[in-house]
């Protein structure tokens, strides 16, 4: 699997929606006083850092050095370390597990949810926001199209993303001992920030694996032609949205299982 390499100021400066809506996620957490949480990509720690505030003992763990080194700066009172979602240990379990628009980026969704159980103790609580099935469906057709217009071949091989159905992620979850207490599906159109370059900036953020073959001027030819695409149903009024599609799951971890 490729690894994504994350522009943090780019994320810091133009994304900010990333963790401000993962705050509404928040309230399924549902912190407990002096609780230990485990923040799985954590990014730049926004929401780590409000869940401390909450009154829990957290940690945030991310798999890029430059995302953990910007938290480390932002909150240098909290704990950060650079790891693996798909292959991670903790030296103590914690009480709940809690993950904000990391998971789509995780394929392997059988290594993540197994690790996040040996993180957990009985009883305890995983909570998750990602995107799920249908997600950025136009965006990514249209990135998918264009590039292949412009000349790279097989772009599918670059697709990071992971958008699973409910059910599908919910029988992942009961494989490896979990209980899904809550689920859900839902469009959650998401509005860009910068104006008319909102879509060019998430693009090069978000979906930059696909420019790397092209020149610059080539990249600015490609994000063009896929605002040109996009431009009836994703921007209006000055404001481009993404249309997103989010899951958010509760599980609970099982007695009995490790």
């Amino acid at each position: 699997m490729l690894q994504n390499q994350w522009d943090t100021s780019l994320y810091e400066g133009k994304h900010a929606f990333v963790w401000k809506h993962g705050e509404e996620l928040l309230q399924l957490l549902s912190v407990q006083p002096k609780e230990r949480i485990l923040d799985l990509g954590c990014g730049t720690g926004h929401l780590t850092a409000k869940i401390a505030d909450a009154g829990a003992i957290v940690m945030g763990i991310d798999a890029d050095v430059m995302m953990v080194e910007k938290a480390r700066q932002n909150y240098p009172h909290l704990k950060f370390l650079v790891a693996d979602a798909r292959d991670f240990q903790v030296n103590e379990p914690f009480d709940a597990v809690f993950s904000n628009a990391t998971l789509h980026w995780i394929p392997d969704a059988n290594a993540v949810i197994r690790c996040i159980a040996r993180a957990l103790k009985p009883g305890g609580r995983f909570v998750a926001e990602f995107g799920g099935k249908g997600n950025i469906q136009a965006i990514a057709t249209a990135l998918d199209d264009v590039v292949r217009e412009n000349g790279l071949r097989s772009p599918e091989q670059l697709d990071p993303w992971y958008f699973p159905s409910i059910s599908e992620y919910a029988t992942c979850l009961e494989q490896h001992g979990f209980e899904v207490r809550y689920a859900v599906l839902f469009d959650r159109p998401t509005a860009l920030e910068d104006g008319d370059a909102g879509l060019g900036n998430w693009i090069r953020m978000f979906g930059d694996r696909f420019l790397l073959g092209f020149s610059t001027e080539q990249q600015s030819r490609v994000i063009h032609q896929i605002e040109q695409r996009l431009k009836p149903v994703l921007y209006q009024n000055g404001i481009w949205r993404a249309d997103y599609r989010r899951i958010r799951v509760v599980a609970v971890k099982k007695d009995g299982f490790t």
